[in-house]
């Protein structure tokens, strides 16, 4: 992979990671633009390790909030009064609604990486949960808040979280609409999904990073690999900070438009066979 295509790549996953548009269906669709085999074992491990640089962005983000949940969760262990503030049972919804998509996520591997990585699926799923979105807006009481939120809440959240496996469905568009569907107000869904993803990409991207990286190395090589962490870390952290002020004022639903229009485009490419689906 040449430095230049790093450079973009990292900017596609920065930039969609944490809008709810899929950053893993983005990364396949401009991948598959680029020449690169999107079923390669290489390609599909570059696609999740550079997650980690945008990941790092929501680390740094938000920082103060993480060593609080860290901090409440140690005492919590030890002490039943600890156990009843809010840093405890937020760190243990982190904990439960990340129990799903690592479970699932090493079950489904091989379909993740294989049959799941066509472009068929990623236009299909880009147009199908954009329905989900609009649905979960619709009914949206959005009257409960981050301090409301319970074990039950975080289970079903990190299930919708599972969706997210499917290239074209986007983590932060499942979760925040499982959230919304729990009655709970944007921001705070919006923040439990950055809470969420944090553990869960951080993994994903260091089990590829160990598991193939001689297919790494081969294919796409480090010195690239390394480009699209730092890139996707820079403007990942510029998205975050947009992405909560902007869903403070405006529904999921400004993002369907964008997500219906770019999906009948794979359509369109495949379908006229100017690209191919893998």
């Amino acid at each position: 992979m040449h430095i230049w295509q790093a450079i973009l790549l990292g900017i596609v996953e920065g930039l969609t990671e944490f809008l709810p548009v899929s950053s893993t269906g983005h990364l396949t669709v401009v991948e598959k633009l680029l020449g690169l085999r999107v079923d390669d074992a290489g390609v599909t491990a570059y696609t999740a390790i550079i997650q980690v640089g945008a990941i790092a962005a929501a680390i740094i983000y938000f920082w103060r909030d993480i060593v609080r949940l860290v901090l409440g969760f140690v005492r919590g262990v030890t002490s039943a009064e600890a156990r009843q503030s809010q840093d405890w049972r937020m760190a243990m919804n982190v904990i439960v609604g990340t129990i799903p998509v690592a479970v699932v996520g090493l079950l489904a591997k091989p379909l993740i990486e294989g049959p799941l990585r066509s472009l068929w699926v990623v236009a299909n799923a880009l147009i199908a949960w954009s329905v989900v979105m609009v649905f979960a807006e619709y009914r949206a009481t959005k009257k409960r808040g981050e301090a409301d939120l319970g074990v039950k809440d975080a289970a079903l959240i990190g299930l919708a979280q599972c969706a997210a496996l499917v290239p074209g469905v986007s983590r932060s568009g499942a979760t925040i609409s499982a959230g919304l569907l729990r009655g709970v107000d944007r921001v705070a869904a919006t923040r439990l999904s950055f809470f969420l993803g944090i553990p869960a990409l951080t993994a994903a991207g260091g089990l590829e990073a160990v598991s193939q990286a001689k297919q790494v190395s081969a294919t796409v090589g480090w010195a690239s690999t390394g480009v699209g962490i730092v890139v996707s870390f820079l403007v990942g952290y510029a998205s975050i900070a947009w992405l909560l002020k902007f869903v403070a004022n405006h529904s999921l639903v400004s993002f369907v438009g964008y997500r219906v229009a770019a999906g009948l485009a794979v359509i369109g490419l495949l379908a006229s066979g100017l690209i191919a689906a893998t």
